[in-house]
């Protein structure tokens, strides 16, 4: 008996898959010429595996099987293209896997099965299997697996690398299998992405090294990856010419007829999820058509589709002809709000705002969203959370690199707290250079001093010394720097250390009033700056956030 795989091998080996993948985005994206060669499969599956990293994320302390389910959902929610839905299945699979797992199940076999489970359920969830690509990789993976645990002293690690190395010797035999790889001279790279999720797997457990993409593995050599030269699985003036994907709400015996009737419209059919919710993935020329499906069973929302000539002209860079999209223009600011009455205030001062807060941080997928509907080629991101500037960044580097063609300016300003968000666009003037706005924002974010009250909710140390739940604590820059019992007057004692350089202007954000005398702490503090600093000016403004009473800043 293995005592069961731990949500933290989970979680490390998440994030090490999300920065590998990373890593070989582009190098993955550059072997991209099945289904159709639109150089965006690395970038689908980053992005897959990301949201589902960013869903785990979001639920700290949960049990490992609510935990395993957000996992599951985020990967399902997230999914991009082809490849993403694909893998969002098999992630799905193997995470109901783990969280079904006994006291008495080994954890090698538990590893074996899950593998056999998500390669069993990518092939049903695709219309018309082929091989050659990440199925026929996941089916050699999950094989090997299968024999190595019939060795009773076989380990988990002994599983993973018999499978990831079953899944090099099989990528490597992809252009065999499939005449389109074999014309442009690379492997699959949905089977690649495989490959490196795989080896992110084998080091959580061994620390071993991935094996370069261009060493010889097995025997078979892996191509150097490279755009597909003229004629190596062009676009085909015959194929479809738009990727349809959209998520749906339906019981889950309408998914049968549904993919039949999306595979008389189209192809590359993928319809994966289950309990209600789906994503659905096909190429088709009638876009019209393919939502219809999904109207006649259910509720299609979050509809996404992509011209195919447009995607291929940019993945070539050449230019895209009568159908190419619109150049982005103007500049506009994101930001992320934690409370109704913050999302009122950045919306009055002009930014596109997602909404986001503690335990409900947003997706690298939503900030994307966000992007590509914004409709401006110049962006300035304000995360106004410390965990969501990574998240930021990654949707940014990514969103530049898709609209690279149209020249997409992006800057992530890295506001760790909602005042310095609302002191940066403060200072936002569209009539400036892109450069000079992101400076004079980044300076006025970077010169806040800010601070917040909350109530702990468990014992912990903290850098002010032990809490225990419902001790009032005091917040600057981030740190717990007061522990008290009363909400105004931990709240004074922040402000006091805030202004002992001196300051110009208090910045006062009201939480959602949701008891323990939170209603007043905004008025006590205001009235305390203007008797002991009558030259100070203040503002108080109702957010509206949850868990901090009180949000506070210093300029």
């Amino acid at each position: 008996m293995g005592g069961g795989i731990e949500l933290d091998t989970v979680l490390r080996f998440v994030d090490i898959a999300v920065d590998a993948l990373s890593e070989a985005r582009e190098e993955i994206d550059a072997l991209n010429v099945y289904p159709v060669p639109d150089g965006d499969t690395g970038t689908n599956m980053y992005l897959t595996i990301a949201a589902a990293r960013d869903a785990i994320r979001e639920v700290p302390g949960a049990p490992r099987r609510a935990a395993l389910a957000a996992f599951s959902r985020g990967a399902l929610l997230g999914a991009r293209g082809n490849s993403g839905v694909i893998l969002s299945e098999m992630l799905g699979a193997i995470a109901r896997r783990i969280a079904s797992q006994t006291a008495d199940d080994r954890n090698a076999e538990v590893m074996a099965e899950a593998l056999r489970q998500a390669t069993e359920a990518s092939y049903a969830a695709v219309g018309e299997p082929v091989e050659g690509t990440m199925l026929t990789v996941a089916r050699a993976a999950s094989d090997a697996a299968a024999e190595a645990v019939k060795d009773p002293a076989a380990r988990t690690h002994d599983v993973l690398r018999t499978a990831a190395a079953a899944a090099r010797e099989a990528l490597g035999h992809t252009p065999e299998q499939l005449e389109v790889l074999a014309r442009a001279g690379v492997v699959d790279a949905g089977g690649r992405g495989i490959c490196v999720i795989l080896d992110a797997a084998e080091t959580v457990l061994t620390g071993k090294r991935p094996v370069p993409v261009t060493q010889p593995l097995g025997s078979h050599a892996i191509p150097v990856p490279q755009l597909a030269h003229p004629g190596a699985g062009d676009l085909s003036g015959d194929g479809p010419s738009y990727e349809v994907m959209y998520l749906l709400d339906t019981t889950d015996g309408e998914i049968p007829p549904l993919r039949a009737r999306l595979g008389e419209l189209g192809d590359s059919v993928v319809v994966v999820g289950g309990d209600g919710l789906w994503n659905v993935h096909v190429h088709v020329d009638d876009v019209g058509a393919a939502i219809e499906a999904g109207l006649e069973v259910g509720r299609p929302h979050r509809i996404r589709v992509t011209h195919f000539a447009e995607q291929v002209a940019a993945a070539h860079g050449e230019p895209a002809g009568e159908q190419r999209a619109v150049v982005p223009a103007g500049r506009t600011v994101i930001a992320v709000a934690a409370g109704p009455g913050l999302v009122e205030l950045f919306s009055d001062a002009g930014a596109v705002v997602v909404e986001g807060g503690p335990g409900r941080r947003p997706s690298t997928g939503r900030l994307l969203e966000a992007i590509s509907g914004s409709g401006a080629q110049e962006i300035v991101i304000l995360p106004n959370d410390p965990d969501s500037v990574r998240a930021a960044r990654v949707a940014a580097s990514t969103a530049e690199s898709d609209g690279a063609a149209q020249g997409l300016r992006i800057a992530v300003i890295p506001t760790e707290a909602q005042v310095q968000g609302l002191a940066a666009i403060a200072v936002h003037e569209p009539g400036r250079t892109f450069d000079q706005d992101v400076t004079e924002m980044t300076a006025t974010a970077r010169h806040v001093k800010h601070g917040a009250v909350t109530i702990a909710a468990k014992e912990a140390m903290t850098s002010a010394g032990p809490c225990s739940p419902g001790d009032v604590l005091g917040v600057i820059a981030g740190d717990f720097a007061v522990i008290g019992d009363d909400l105004g007057e931990v709240a004074i004692a922040v402000l006091e250390r805030l202004l002992a350089a001196g300051g110009e202007l208090v910045t006062l954000v009201r939480g959602d009033g949701s008891g323990d005398g939170a209603d007043d702490i905004a008025d006590r503090a205001a009235a305390w700056v203007e008797e002991q600093h009558p030259h100070v000016d203040t503002v108080v403004y109702d957010g509206g956030q949850e868990r901090y009473p009180l949000l506070m800043s210093v300029e």
